[in-house]
């Protein structure tokens, strides 16, 4: 006889899905279960929605993404009407403030730009598809640098991460050189100006086909694979409760947000991957509240400009041929035109920065006609210094029992600041944004700080640590203290100070977690075969 696992999976974006996807390949005899609060809002469950060729029907999945925030009301809270700059770290269509003023607001006065995204594929589904490695620092001290890039390497192949994407462009290159000739007697050896890795799939045609959490699943949302029948996913389903006893899981408390009912479902393991916010909200509804459940929030400080390439200097290293040929090949995507995305990597202990330069042949705000610069014939660059934010308790979101939401959970309050650490490298950061831009062309919006909450990349509110000593939620392998079958995971589980997008530390993470499930559960299925052949089951 063998033994059968129910996983249920809180959660549907890459860090869910890879639970999901790892779980599945890893225990043949496992049913894995997911949740998702919000609606699928493609075919395939859980593609990039910038893969939805059509304007209208992309404007249309993201608005279904934006919660108590769709429709007539998004202006007027904070979501941006017209086209944003993707690869940039601001909030983007498809995701809803939290604290977006109306009733069962979130109380966010110090991280006022805190957003979230409410569908299949989550945040997966609206991302920039950034995917550097984390370095120095930023990783985890106490998991090896063997097994460290064995996870990372994992994770690249599950959400298909392609080191040089656009390396071709001879634009992107232009500004490479420009920007290696300004800093890169400064920068170490291999952390010097290159492309940005991102996620997804090179087509024939020169395009991307950007990755979701549709990829991470792969197999499981093939029918033709065997694997999917092993796999159900449940879209607008909220997760009202993790049910325990004593120390051990036994399921989860769903509400089915189609018909208003409400139902147990089982599991031997649940694993909660919403987000870094309403993953620690869950388990405060559940009565499982470690100590540093929700504090030790980090972010990334970001400060932005945008510069018109100047045509002197690009012509240095780059032709007319080369900026047509850049500018065909964003046409042929004109509701997604990202190529050219270039980087300096994070580096210590010189340059505490991720900074990310991204091209494009329009500004991201109306530009008056007679502005100077208006329609620059060689176009712009986008440009983010992201800092980092070192982990303190009394930064963090806490819980009102007494006060709900406007989904009925304890209401939320995110206490937040930046002290003088933080300060000194936003100085930093923004001098150095003023050599980039002068290097490249000239201002055409003046370097500034986005407001706290804006980078999307919240971290720390379910930090893993070595021991169980009040300063961490979860274990080593993502488990959280005091529980045997309850895992945690996403970005909220980064216990460092980072400055790089957190995407692809956290699958990486993530891998750790479901192989240490399958070794355990592999484990009992193994020791039960084992009493089958010796007769001691029937």
């Amino acid at each position: 006889m063998s033994v059968s696992h129910t996983i249920a999976i809180v959660g549907s974006g890459p860090i869910g899905s890879a639970y999901a996807r790892l779980l599945v390949e890893g225990l043949p005899d496992a049913r894995v279960v997911m949740f998702e609060a919000g609606p699928q809002l493609t075919e395939r469950p859980g593609e990039s929605v910038r893969n939805i060729p059509d304007a209208d029907h992309k404007a249309r999945a993201r608005e279904m993404s934006q919660g108590p925030q769709a429709g007539a009301f998004r202006e007027s809270l904070g979501i941006p009407a017209g086209t944003v700059t993707e690869g940039m770290f601001t909030a983007r269509q498809g995701t809803h403030l939290l604290d977006f003023g109306g009733p069962g607001s979130a109380h966010a006065g110090t991280f006022p730009a805190a957003a979230a995204a409410t569908n299949v594929g989550g945040q997966g589904a609206h991302w920039t598809c950034a995917t550097p490695s984390p370095a120095f620092s930023e990783k985890v001290s106490f998991i090896g640098d063997a097994e460290w890039e064995s996870l990372i390497s994992a994770a690249k192949s599950l959400l298909h991460v392609q080191d040089a994407a656009f390396a071709d462009s001879g634009v992107g290159a232009a500004i490479r050189s420009l920007l290696s000739e300004e800093f890169g007697d400064e920068l170490p050896e291999g952390y010097g100006v290159g492309t940005l890795p991102v996620a997804g799939d090179p087509q024939p045609d020169g395009s991307m086909r950007w990755a979701g959490a549709d990829v991470v699943l792969g197999p499981l949302i093939d029918q033709a694979s065997p694997l999917s029948r092993r796999f159900e996913l449940r879209d607008l389903t909220l997760v009202r409760r993790v049910e325990t006893e004593g120390s051990r899981t036994t399921g989860v408390t769903v509400e089915d947000l189609r018909t208003g009912t409400t139902s147990f479902v089982s599991a031997d393991l649940v694993v909660v991957a919403a987000d870094a916010f309403r993953s620690p909200q869950l388990l405060w509804a559940s009565d499982i509240r470690p100590q540093a459940l929700g504090r030790y929030l980090t972010e990334h400080p970001v400060v932005i400009s945008t510069v018109a390439l100047d045509a002197e200097k690009m012509e240095r290293f780059a032709t007319e041929a080369d900026l047509d040929a850049e500018l065909a090949r964003r046409a042929q995507n004109p509701a997604d035109p990202v190529a050219a995305v270039n980087r300096i990597p994070f580096s210590e202990p010189d340059h505490p920065f991720s900074v990310q330069v991204m091209y494009s042949e329009t500004t991201p705000f109306p530009l008056p006609e007679d502005a100077p610069f208006a329609r620059n014939r060689w176009g712009y660059v986008n440009m983010g210094y992201g800092m980092r934010k070192h982990p303190r308790f009394e930064d963090g979101v806490t819980f009102d029992d007494n006060e709900l939401d406007y989904r009925g959970f304890p209401n939320m309050t995110i206490s937040y600041a930046l002290t003088e650490r933080e300060t000194a490298e936003i100085e930093d950061a923004t001098a150095r944004l003023r050599r980039a831009g002068q290097a490249l062309g000239f201002f055409v919006a003046e370097p500034r700080l986005m407001p706290n909450g804006s980078s999307l990349h919240y971290q720390g509110t379910l930090r893993m640590g070595e021991a169980d000593d009040g300063t961490s939620v979860a274990d080593p392998w993502s488990r959280v203290w005091g529980y045997q079958n309850l895992m945690v995971g996403g970005n909220a589980l980064i216990p460092t100070a980072t400055a790089m997008n957190p995407t692809l530390m956290s699958v990486a993470i993530a891998v750790r977690g479901a192989l240490k499930v399958v070794e355990e559960l592999g484990a009992v299925e193994e020791a039960t075969a084992d009493a089958v052949r010796a007769g001691a089951w029937t």
